[in-house]
């Protein structure tokens, strides 16, 4: 969880969300980084296993650049065979779109049942526009502003649905 909260600070800029590729990095919480490494590292000398352990690899993994994405993929494989869980799948294929580009992970996304999980169709939107399937793309970030509350994530699917509108070949 460390890991995780350590980038609390820079997720919101101005009460608006901010991606992690566009973070400012000094904005991160360096006591708390280290000291989620630290027992990571502890943690797997003891050779320690399990969801949890899995999951806080993957968080570091995500604060170093540049990011390792086929051990982030291979990571939520072995995640997803222990848990079974579709949004692991989904986070997988997440990763596997930065390895192999977002046709591949949209054929993993469409494979999975999660109609009513606003990030499957947010992720969905994102690869569809980075394909240029501008009208699937404007259809999937409707639907999770359908199943978004207001605030900050509601308004930055708004953003990225106009940006589509602006910019038809985004």
């Amino acid at each position: 969880m460390l890991l995780g909260h350590a980038r609390t600070a820079a997720r919101f800029r101005n009460g608006e969300l901010v991606l992690l590729d566009d973070q400012d990095r000094s904005l991160w919480d360096q006591h708390q980084i280290e000291e989620g490494r630290a027992l990571l590292e502890r943690v797997l000398a003891l050779r320690g296993t399990g969801t949890y352990i899995i999951q806080a690899a993957i968080a570091d993994l995500h604060l170093r650049e540049p990011r390792d994405w086929e051990e982030i993929e291979l990571l939520y494989q072995r995640l997803e065979h222990i848990t079974s869980s579709p949004i692991v799948t989904m986070n997988r294929a997440i990763a596997l779109a930065e390895l192999e580009g977002p046709q591949a992970a949209l054929a993993q996304l469409d494979r999975l049942e999660l109609d009513d999980y606003r990030y499957y169709h947010s992720t969905r939107a994102d690869l569809l526009r980075r394909l240029g399937r501008e009208i699937e793309a404007r259809a999937a970030y409707t639907r999770a502003l359908e199943l978004t509350q207001p605030g900050p994530e509601q308004r930055f699917l708004e953003s990225r649905l106009a940006d589509l509108a602006e910019n038809p070949d985004a």
